[in-house]
């Protein structure tokens, strides 16, 4: 028994020693083999990043083109898009709504016909009992407004491209009525949401889009997202 124990050990020992010394001929052989998956979300909306440093609005602005607005010259909503696209059988508005309603969203085919959510440019709790009372209390904002887009690179863009920002929902919220028509094609330098806690994801997100599409922002633009993130700079693009 003693000498058949031995030679199992003798065995074990010598495949060890064989394993240790194909180990140290191959050493990426033991490196880790499992990829750590992140949410993507930032990586779909504007790309890859070599560091995750990268990942933060803060950092994403200074990569952003700083120039003058060019002239409004020829835009018109047209130039984007003709109205929402069909997407898997349902309208984009209505995807986008039940989006942000999550849950709570009561549907009727396609059509979201009830909910609640939290605001984000008022920070009010909103309940909607009827689709009337939702086509008349929300709208869809494009984050960086057309228009904004159009004078800051769009215009030179194809007509395809134009519509990826139109339609893109990195770009789309589901927010107040009253406070997207105040808004109207203002950038940050010259309107942000009432709602200071949404601020930071509010610029964060233009600056997703902005850098995405290779639009520019102004100087008194850049200014204002700068010091908005400066408050929270470890907001990550979106």
């Amino acid at each position: 028994m003693k000498i058949l124990k031995w030679r199992r050990l003798a065995v074990v020992l010598t495949a060890l020693v064989g394993v240790i010394a194909w180990l140290i001929l191959n050493p990426k052989s033991y490196e880790q083999i499992f990829t750590k998956v992140e949410n993507t979300g930032a990586e779909a909306a504007i790309g890859n990043y070599d560091t995750s440093d990268n990942k933060l609005a803060i950092n994403i602005l200074e990569l952003l083109e700083v120039k003058g607005r060019a002239p409004k010259t020829g835009y018109s909503r047209e130039e984007f898009y003709n109205g929402w696209p069909t997407v898997e059988g349902c309208n984009l508005r209505q995807r986008i709504i039940k989006r942000e309603f999550g849950e709570t969203a009561v549907l009727d085919g396609c059509n979201v016909v009830a909910g609640e959510f939290e605001e984000p440019y008022t920070g009010e709790y909103k309940i909607f009992k009827t689709r009337e009372e939702i086509s008349k209390g929300i709208q869809i904002d494009h984050v960086v407004a057309l228009s904004d887009a159009w004078q800051k690179g769009a215009q030179y863009f194809t007509k395809e491209k134009r519509y990826e920002i139109a339609t893109d929902p990195l770009n789309l919220l589901a927010v107040d009525a009253s406070a997207n028509t105040k808004k109207s094609d203002g950038d940050a330098a010259t309107w942000l949401p009432a709602n200071k806690k949404f601020r930071c994801q509010y610029v964060a997100r233009q600056v997703s889009v902005k850098y995405k599409y290779a639009l520019w922002v102004t100087e008194a633009e850049k200014t204002a997202i700068h010091n908005i993130l400066a408050t929270c700079p470890n907001e990550p693009v979106l």
